[in-house]
């Protein structure tokens, strides 16, 4: 089976349906969807010609289709190698989408999956429950970060806690670590640094933490200090930071962005940020991300990092640089839609605010206050 349901999962996924709206366009039942993606029914040849039809697959599901009627009986069980492997590709191209285009492309799929998945464990052999339980706890952690994105803190706590719940089905408690550093994250987006530091603390101390969590952690540390003005704290929770990135990081499942994707020296810098040591920051933005073009890798971090890298800029009055830094990024801001990026703007635009500025500086300005507060320009609704 499992080709033809991680097939069709993945199609669904890459067109951002929810099995609603496959089962509406396919002609068919949502139940019926749900038992061809998790591997619980064969396809029938009806339905793998409606489904490819939706999907405009080509004739691929028809093939797939054929081949698992031929391989195994309707009722047989779930092929949890083929299940487990597949699904995992599907959720490393739905965080390549969510980086590259936002959270309202994937969130639909994420949520259908992770909804298919926890129903497919129940139903899987015993002695393979954990590990459908420890991919679904994955994707449950990353619809948690999508709905953060999309500014619906409770519900990335909710998603955050389900991932924890369904880690410790699969046998795995680091979720229970991590947890705390993605809670220490919205808390700061909410402008609490105490409460965030105090997660932060609590992530590093937790027995299940791994390095990589330590890392992490330290980092959420570091920018909660830095929020309240202590340079001492931050500098100190920084390189604990880096101590735990170059320790062994391959225990146990990958929570998190990959810690080599968020460059120290950028971290550094926006903590720079914070503690108003501007011109520290700026110098630090010039090196890694002039010189470093590649780093970071996705839309949305280099997005948030460029526009620090601005706020840096308006803070040391050269303004006219921040503004064209911030005019050339206007059309990827404005599709990636992501709160996290509509903070960084409006910290952007408290700098910029402070400053002498040119009638066409002050309008960009303003566009961009308008944008910090999720409104659209007149110039982009026409688009």
């Amino acid at each position: 089976m499992g080709d033809f349901g991680v097939e069709l999962a993945r199609l669904r996924a890459r067109r951002g349906w929810t099995v609603r709206e496959l089962a509406r366009r396919a002609n068919v039942s949502e139940g019926q969807i749900c038992n061809l993606e998790s591997g619980r029914r064969n396809p029938t040849s009806a339905a793998a010609a409606a489904c490819d039809a939706a999907c405009d697959a080509g004739g691929v599901l028809i093939k797939l289709a054929e081949t698992a009627r031929r391989g195994a009986p309707a009722d047989s069980p779930v092929a949890v190698d083929s299940l487990v492997a597949g699904y995992g590709r599907i959720l490393e191209e739905l965080k390549d989408i969510g980086r590259s285009a936002g959270p309202r492309f994937v969130d639909a799929s994420l949520r259908s999956i992770a909804r298919i998945l926890t129903d497919t464990a129940s139903h899987a052999e015993a002695d393979r429950r954990d590990e459908i339980w420890l991919l679904a706890s994955r994707f449950a952690e990353y619809t948690g970060w999508m709905a953060q994105e999309a500014g619906n803190f409770a519900e990335a706590l909710r998603w955050t806690d389900l991932a924890v719940r369904w880690g410790a089905n699969g046998g795995d408690e680091t979720m229970a670590a991590y947890a705390l550093v993605r809670k220490a994250f919205i808390a700061e987006h909410r402008g609490d640094a105490a409460t965030a530091i105090r997660l932060a603390g609590q992530a590093a101390g937790h027995p299940a933490a791994t390095p990589l969590i330590r890392a992490h952690a330290a980092r959420r540390e570091a920018q909660g200090h830095a929020s309240i003005g202590d340079y001492g704290a931050c500098h100190e929770a920084l390189e604990r930071s880096r101590g735990h990135a170059h320790q062994d990081n391959r225990h146990g499942a990958r929570w998190g962005p990959r810690i080599e994707n968020g460059n120290p020296r950028l971290i550094e810098a926006s903590c720079m940020i914070s503690l108003r040591r501007f011109e520290q920051a700026a110098d630090i933005f010039a090196i890694e991300l002039e010189r470093h073009p590649a780093l970071p890798h996705d839309s949305n971090s280099r997005s948030r990092f460029t526009i620090r890298q601005a706020t840096a800029m308006a803070g040391i009055d050269h303004l006219d640089q921040a503004c064209q830094v911030i005019e050339a990024l206007l059309p990827t801001i404005l599709k990636l839609d992501s709160a996290t990026i509509r903070a960084e703007l409006g910290r952007f635009v408290q700098q910029a605010r402070t400053r002498q500025a040119t009638p066409g500086q002050r309008s960009l300005v303003e566009t961009t206050a308008a944008l910090a507060h999720g409104q659209r320009p007149a110039w982009a609704l026409r688009r």
